[in-house]
């Protein structure tokens, strides 16, 4: 959910076509599959296309290609940090909404029903608009 929403936001601040947005799990079980039909089905209500989304596993030479690397949880964050080469930044994606309190994490709506994943979906917009907004400045 996040890389289409993030995607989004960075389009409408006219940056789509200057910034990469990929995502990928620490762990590779789902590698390969489509989004999950219930965030899907969510993104789509919301006016998301995540129909070309495919899951695929982080690995360490992501490091030299993106400048920014952020984490949904703490779990996800630990396993980042120590995959990183010395002085690179990963954060957790909720630190870039102001509203977020300190460590907050996107939940993992995966074994819950569908209000898991509006709530993950508002979770993530509030994040990404931070997140552009931060791409944004360190852009111009």
């Amino acid at each position: 959910m996040a890389e289409v929403v993030l995607r989004q936001a960075l389009d409408d601040r006219g940056l789509g076509d200057r910034v990469v947005v990929e995502s990928a799990g620490t762990g590779g079980w789902h590698e390969g599959d489509p989004m999950d039909e219930r965030a899907l089905r969510i993104l789509t209500e919301r006016g998301y296309d995540g129909s070309a989304h495919r899951a695929r596993q982080f690995t360490r030479d992501w490091f030299d290609r993106y400048d920014l690397v952020l984490a949904m949880d703490r779990d996800n964050l630990a396993n980042l940090r120590r995959m990183a080469p010395a002085g690179v930044e990963v954060r957790l994606f909720r630190s870039f909404d102001p509203a977020a309190p300190p460590d907050a994490e996107v939940p993992d709506p995966y074994y819950g029903g569908r209000e898991g994943f509006e709530e993950v979906l508002a979770l993530v917009e509030s994040a990404a608009e931070g997140v552009a907004q931060h791409v944004a400045d360190e852009i111009d």
